[in-house]
C-alpha cells in the first residue's frame, strides 16, 4: 500500500543532507539576478540523468554524461547566461574547470560533479567570472539556499519552478525536492530545460535510473512549448539515503511508492514549465481518454498541444475544434474520429491546478462540449470563450477505441513569443 504523498516547501533543500546557494557572477554583463548555482549533498549520492537527444550537445552535457555514468554524484554547479555550446576545445576546458572549481570549494571529487549551463549558444563562457565567485558560492551553502539557487538558473523564465513532496518508505519519512528552468526551446523528449531533483531516500543507482526513465515518460517528455529541442537539456536525480529507509534495490512496494512520489513531483514541474512558456498567457492541458494504449493516448495528446494552429486558437480563445482533430489525424496513431468527443474545461487559476493534479470535470459552468461522437455540437460561443480565456484550460478528448488515458501540457502561442526570440542574443 502506497503512503500518502504531501507537498512541502524547500525545493532541492527539502531532503535531508542537501544545501544550495546562488550568486551573481554577471556571466552575461546585463544580468542583475543570480546566475550561478551550487547544490551539495553531505554524502555521495546514487544518481541518474537524462539528456538532450540533439546531436549538437553543450560541453556541460558531454562532461556530465561522463561523470554520472558510474551512478555516483555529490554536487551540482550550474550557470545561466551562457550555454557553453558550439565552443570547441575551449568550451570543454571550461566545463571541466567548473567541475574542478566546485570540487575544490566543497571537498568532493571533480568526477562527482554535475555541470550544467544555459543561455546563449555559440559564445565562449567566461570561466574567470565563475572562479571569482566560487568561494562566496560555496560559503553561502545553506538549507534555505534553494531560493537563491532557483533564481540563478532562470533565463527567459518569468517565475521560478520548484516543488517538494514528503512520503513514507519502510516507516521512514522521505522527501524529494526539485527546481528546474525552462521557458523556450521546449519540445517532446526534453527541452531547454535544466532540472535538478534531490531525495534523501535510499535507492540503488540501478533503481534510481529505472525510476527516472519511467517517470519522465508521462511528465517531462509530455511538454511542448514551441517544437524546438535544445542542446543543453539535463535532468538529474540524486539520492543520498539519509532518510534511513532500507535501500531500494529491486522492484516492489517500496519502489512503487518512490515512483509514485517522483511522478507526483515531476508532473507538477512539467506543468510549471508549460505554464511559463515564452510569451504564454495560459497553461494548456490535453487529456485523451479511451485510447488503445497509454503510449497512444499520450501520443495523441502531445500532437494536439504541439500544433501551432491549436496553440494560436488557444491564444485567441477560439473553440475551433477542427484543428484539434486535424492534429490527432496526422499523428500517425490510429483512432476512430466517428467515436471521438471533445470538451473544453477549466478550473480557473493554474496554481490551483498544480495543487490538485486532477483531470477537470466535464460538466457544469466550467465545461463546454463542442464535438460528440463524430458530430459537431451546437454550443454557447461566449461560454466557450470565457472558459478558454482562463489561466489553465484543458482540452478533454474522449475516444472510443480502448480504456487507456494520457496527458500532455503546452501553452498558447502569442505575439510575445516572437518578440522574445527575435532579439534573444542581442
Amino acid at each position: 500500500m502506497q503512503s500518502d504523498i504531501t507537498f512541502i516547501d524547500g525545493g532541492v533543500c527539502a531532503a535531508q543532507g542537501f544545501t544550495a546557494n546562488g550568486v551573481l557572477a554577471k556571466i552575461k554583463a546585463s544580468r542583475t539576478k543570480n546566475d550561478l548555482a551550487l547544490i551539495l549533498s553531505e554524502r555521495p549520492c546514487s544518481a541518474a540523468g537524462v539528456f538532450t537527444q540533439n546531436r549538437v550537445k553543450a560541453e556541460s552535457v558531454k562532461l556530465t554524461k561522463k561523470n554520472i555514468a558510474n551512478g555516483r554524484i555529490q554536487a551540482v554547479i550550474a550557470n545561466s547566461g551562457n550555454a557553453n555550446c558550439c565552443t570547441g576545445e575551449q568550451g570543454a576546458k571550461v566545463a571541466f574547470r567548473m567541475a574542478e572549481l566546485a570540487a575544490q570549494a566543497t571537498g568532493v571529487s571533480a568526477d562527482d560533479v554535475v555541470v550544467c549551463s544555459t543561455g546563449v549558444i555559440g559564445a565562449q563562457l567566461p570561466v574567470e567570472k565563475i572562479e571569482a565567485k566560487m568561494t562566496e558560492l560555496a560559503k553561502g551553502l545553506s538549507k534555505d539556499g534553494n531560493a537563491r539557487a532557483r533564481e540563478a538558473i532562470m533565463t527567459t523564465d518569468t517565475q521560478y519552478k520548484e516543488c517538494a513532496v514528503e512520503f513514507t518508505l519502510g516507516g521512514k519519512t522521505c522527501r524529494i525536492g526539485a527546481m528546474c528552468k525552462g521557458s523556450g526551446m521546449i519540445h517532446i523528449n526534453l527541452g531547454t530545460m535544466l532540472a535538478f531533483t534531490t531525495t534523501d531516500a535510499a535507492i540503488s543507482p540501478k533503481m534510481i535510473e529505472k525510476a527516472l526513465r519511467e517517470s519522465i515518460k508521462g511528465t517531462y517528455n509530455c511538454v511542448s512549448i514551441d517544437g524546438d529541442t535544445s542542446t543543453n537539456d539535463t535532468l538529474v536525480l540524486l539520492a543520498n539515503g539519509m532518510a534511513g529507509n532500507k535501500e531500494i534495490t529491486s522492484e516492489g512496494e517500496d519502489f512503487d511508492t518512490f515512483l509514485a512520489a517522483l511522478n507526483k513531483l515531476n508532473r507538477v514541474m512539467a506543468m510549471k514549465i508549460a505554464a511559463d512558456g515564452e510569451g504564454a498567457t495560459r497553461l494548456v492541458q490535453c487529456t485523451v481518454n479511451g485510447a488503445r494504449t497509454v503510449e497512444e493516448a499520450r501520443g495523441l495528446a502531445k500532437e494536439v498541444i504541439s500544433s501551432s494552429l491549436v496553440k494560436a486558437a488557444m491564444y485567441g480563445a477560439d473553440a475551433n475544434f477542427g484543428r484539434f482533430l486535424c492534429a490527432m489525424g496526422y499523428s500517425g496513431i490510429e483512432f476512430t474520429p466517428e467515436k471521438t468527443s471533445i470538451w473544453f474545461t477549466s478550473k480557473g487559476g493554474a496554481k490551483r491546478y498544480f495543487e490538485d493534479n486532477d483531470t477537470f470535470e466535464v460538466h457544469g459552468d466550467n465545461s463546454v462540449q463542442v464535438y460528440d461522437n463524430g458530430v459537431p455540437v451546437i454550443f454557447d460561443e461566449e461560454k466557450a470563450k470565457r472558459i478558454m480565456s482562463e489561466e489553465a484550460v484543458e482540452i478533454l478528448v474522449q475516444c472510443g477505441d480502448g480504456n487507456a488515458s494520457g496527458t500532455a501540457w503546452g501553452c498558447d502561442l502569442t505575439y510575445d513569443y516572437v518578440k522574445i526570440n527575435g532579439d534573444y542574443r542581442t
